[in-house]
Order: structure tokens, then sequence, then C-alpha cells
């Protein structure tokens, strides 16, 4: 498997095994069906691990499903570690210790690739593909060397250049760093936020319609009901098939080239 490129991370759900749907802990009130523990499958989950409510998703306001991303862990989980086997043959504990660490890892993979996309700085691009090469290997390795991954060591080294990477970014985009705050519900209408950084901030139901965001950093930011209807994102860096299925947005919605339009958008108007 190679990890080149923002399209290799695409959830492809028909050759995993419904792992994010047995292994991870829901809250109903995060908008998820049930509230329910890790390790145990959703109710809505079928003996072939499709959703019999994947349709209704939207219609049911299922915002944590809609928002998941696994970044293509569940497949490499589900076919390369485990060779095809699902958690009901293989060791379940370890299977899903592995694709929790896994989604992580895709996670880290995915933004080291976008940035490297967006970057100018020669240096720093080289060290981001020493981690790129890095996290890889791991993934290679075995389900036990996986599963005793320290993850969070990790993270924490690649956090670090991700932020140099949005600090370097925004800076290309208009010559300074512009960090974005909080913006729960705020009207931005038709506001040029070209270069903005707003880096895991919350944007839950935040108005972007008309609004310029060339460059605009949304790594890690919450989306949710974020009205983005007709508004050409495009450009954005760091957006996420799951923020967008989050976020409020019609046929007239640009987005950038790696990622889908959600079928409830096109019954939506501006």
């Amino acid at each position: 498997m190679e990890y080149n490129g923002c399209n290799r991370f695409k959830i492809d759900c028909a050759k995993c095994c419904g792992l994010c749907c047995t292994a991870l802990y829901f809250a109903k009130s995060e908008g998820f069906p049930q509230n329910k523990a890790a390790g145990v499958p959703c109710q809505h989950l079928c003996v072939d691990f499709k959703c019999e409510i994947h349709d209704e998703l939207s219609s049911r306001k299922m915002k944590g499903c809609l928002a998941y991303d696994c970044f293509g862990a569940g497949q490499w989980v589900t076919q390369h570690v485990f060779k095809g086997a699902d958690w009901r043959q293989a060791d379940k504990a370890l299977m899903f210790d592995v694709f929790i660490k896994a989604v992580q890892l895709h996670q880290m993979l995915w933004y080291l690739s976008a940035a490297n996309d967006l970057l100018k700085d020669l240096k720093l691009m080289k060290e981001i593909d020493g981690y790129i090469d890095e996290i890889v290997e791991v993934l290679n390795e075995s389900a036990v060397q996986l599963a005793a991954c320290d993850v969070e060591k990790l993270r924490h080294r690649v956090n670090q250049r991700l932020k140099q990477a949005c600090d370097s970014i925004s800076c290309q985009a208009c010559g300074k760093h512009i960090i974005g705050h909080d913006a729960p519900g705020r009207n931005f209408k038709k506001a040029d936020l070209s270069g903005h950084d707003y880096s895991m901030c919350l944007l839950m139901a935040a108005d972007l319609r008309g609004c310029r965001l060339t460059m605009t950093n949304f790594l890690g930011a919450d989306l949710r009901d974020t009205d983005i209807r007709g508004t050409d994102l495009s450009h954005s860096c760091f957006l996420t098939q799951g923020q967008i299925n989050a976020a409020r947005g019609n046929a007239q919605t640009k987005l950038p080239a790696n990622l889908s339009m959600p079928a409830a958008w096109l019954n939506e108007t501006v």
C-alpha cells in the first residue's frame, strides 16, 4: 500500500469489518445512534458489516457518524494487518487495539502528506518526509508490534512539525501567521479569511457563506453544522471528508479535489 497523496486515505468500508462501529465508544449526545461501550457492536451494524441506517444518517442528524473518519485505517487493519480476517475470527482485543492505533497513525500521515503538498520550505518538507517514512514503517509491522507502538510520543513530535507547517503555510498565503479563534455560531458571512489558521478551533454552526477561504487552515476544526452553502473551499487547507460530511453545504459549494460532495447537499439551497 502506498501513502503518497491524500486520496490514499479515503474510507473503503466494503474492505473493512465494521471496526469503527464496534471498537469505539459512542455517546448519543455526540451524534451517535446510542450510548455504546467500546468493543460492543452498534445496534445498527449488520451481519455483513454494513450499516442498516447509512442512508438515513443525515436525516437523523447523526453528526458523530457523519464526521467520523478513520483515514483508511479500517481497511488497512482488516486487509493488510489481519489478512482479511474480521474481529469475529481474529483476536478481538488485539484487533481493536491495533485499529485505534492505526487510525491515529493514518491521521498523522494524512496531515503530514497534506502539509508537504502545500509547503515551499524544502528543509521542513524533508523533515516531514522523514516522519512519513517512520510512520509507514510502523504500520507495516506485525499486529503485536503495532499494538505496542507509543503513538502519543510519536504524535507529540509530529504535532511540533505540523505546527511549524501551519505557521509557514499561513505566511505563504498572507505574509504573516494569522491565528483564528473559537467562534461557534459566529456570522463570518462574506469575510476574507484567507490565510487564517483555525487549527483545532470550534466553528460549529458558524456562517461561512461567501467567505474567501484561500489557504485557510481547518486542521482539526469542528465544523459540525457550519454553513458553507455556496462557499468556495477548493483552496482551503487540511479539510477532511469527515469535516465536510458534518457541515451544511449544497451543490454550489466548491470542495478540494480530494473530497466528495455529500449526497444530502444536493437538496440544500443557499
